[in-house]
């Protein structure tokens, strides 16, 4: 080989281990950034067996759900409470809309797995789901369990319909808890609960949002967005669906004991007894819709809450609507909003600082509205009687609020219902008691002192 060749093919071997250099060295800087940025992001690169893990993992098994969605038509929105909250800090969309690299901000958080809601009633079960799941690497486990919409005193055996899915891939979730409409045009969830031949592992089912309890929310309006390059849908607004999250928690109606409740005490069917419960259902509606419309949160009391939990219904001999609300809650303009609806005011007893109670009168029904006070271990309201300015104290053992149905309307109730109906009609609150004395027959009150005469004008007043 001639001197020149043997240079020509040396500069060719140096220019290719320059270039081999110099790929290595461009290769290694971009794997350098690629590791500050995952520490930074909380992308992982593949691990020992291959597989993706950190936040780019639960991209992509989003990716693979709603995949499923488009295909499926699932009517599925956004329902996980760590995105929503995400959603609502101004800097943390800021600060996403400057980076320039893909990245997961919103449906990746700390948490192993993200929640989207089914609009059940918008959706055909389709066996053809699991098969198609099966398809893109996904376990999937369905919960189901009674159709309450269906349970009724005549038929205690309601079918069972889907009310959770939980797809699974490389140990990371996605929960879809089916959301259906009830007759009280708001949205129900059922509770989360396995059968003995499930597999209890297949999630971290204690740190699950929704499936603990049953639940009720309002009807959401839900927007077309898109978040992390993923199209999804959210509720409009998401920080009232948060807020309703935080008390979402529903009871039933007790049908099973209120079945039991007739067989002993057979319903009044009478034409007086249904026009009265005709005539109630609409005051209660009435009300509802008023106190909504102020802001103002209230629950069944009395002897409404007492026909709830007894016997599912309005008591026919009661005469009158109770709701509670707390004192904290009271505004000056309710008695105004109600008048404007068509209920003048029967009878105000008592002050802000003190036993409060308003009375409005409805189409031959009464609806009494009692203040609570808030006093340590115990809450209370108060009663006043006209002719003498005495007062009553009932008291009660604290209690949270939950949402039932009655009469086709969603409304609260003391989720410590029992003790609630205990404290106020005593251990044999279960058997009818057609006398009632307001100041004597309750199981709770107690005599309060009296008013003094000089303030009569202002704690008595009747119409």
């Amino acid at each position: 080989m001639s001197a020149t060749g043997l240079m020509a093919r040396i500069n060719r071997t140096f220019v290719l281990t320059l270039l081999i250099a110099a790929s290595s060295i461009f290769l290694l800087f971009q794997l350098f950034n690629y590791r500050q940025y995952s520490s930074k992001n909380g992308f992982s690169a593949l691990n020992s067996k291959g597989y993706l893990s950190g936040k780019e993992a639960h991209w992509h098994l989003l990716k693979k759900f709603l995949g499923l969605v488009h295909r499926f038509k699932l009517p599925v929105f956004l329902v996980d409470t760590v995105s929503l909250n995400l959603l609502s800090q101004d800097a943390v969309l800021y600060r996403d809309s400057q980076l320039k690299e893909p990245h997961c901000s919103f449906l990746c958080t700390h948490r192993d797995f993200t929640t989207f809601a089914l609009l059940g009633n918008l959706w055909k079960y389709d066996t053809a789901l699991l098969d198609a799941a099966a398809e893109r690497g996904l376990e999937l486990l369905e919960i189901h369990g009674k159709d309450p919409r269906l349970n009724s005193m005549d038929d205690l055996t309601a079918k069972e319909i889907p009310l959770h899915f939980l797809f699974r891939f490389n140990s990371r979730l996605v929960h879809v808890v089916v959301l259906y409409e009830r007759s009280g045009k708001y949205l129900w969830h059922g509770p989360l609960r396995l059968k003995d031949s499930m597999d209890r592992t297949f999630a971290p089912f204690g740190k699950l949002d929704f499936g603990r309890h049953a639940g009720a929310y309002d009807r959401p309006e839900l927007i077309l967005t898109t978040l992390d390059g993923l199209d999804v849908r959210i509720p409009k607004n998401y920080t009232r669906f948060l807020h309703e999250h935080s008390s979402s928690c529903f009871l039933e109606c007790r049908c099973r004991e209120a079945k039991a409740f007739y067989q002993l005490y057979p319903e009044d069917t009478s034409t007086e007894a249904m026009d009265f419960r005709m005539k109630a259902k609409s005051l209660l509606h009435l009300a509802s819709k008023v106190l909504s419309v102020l802001g103002v949160p209230f629950w069944l009391s009395s002897g409404t809450c007492l026909g709830w939990y007894r016997q599912c219904n309005i008591i026919p001999y009661s005469k009158d609507v109770d709701l509670g609300i707390w004192i904290k809650d009271y505004r000056q303009d309710i008695t105004q909003a109600f008048q404007k609806a068509g209920l003048p005011l029967k009878h105000k007893f008592g002050k802000v600082e003190d036993s409060l109670e308003l009375s409005f009168q409805g189409n031959d029904v009464k609806l009494d509205i009692f203040f609570f006070y808030d006093e340590g271990d115990i809450v209370w309201n108060g009663g006043t009687q006209a002719k003498s300015g005495k007062k009553f104290k009932y008291v009660f053992p604290r209690f949270s609020l939950c949402w039932t149905e009655l009469m086709e309307l969603k409304v609260r109730v003391p989720c410590e219902t029992e003790d609630y109906v205990m404290a106020n009609y005593g251990p044999n609150w279960n058997v009818p008691v057609k006398t009632w004395d307001w100041k004597t027959s309750p199981f709770n009150v107690r005599e309060n002192g009296v008013w003094p005469v000089r303030e009569w004008d202002e704690v008595v007043q009747v119409y």
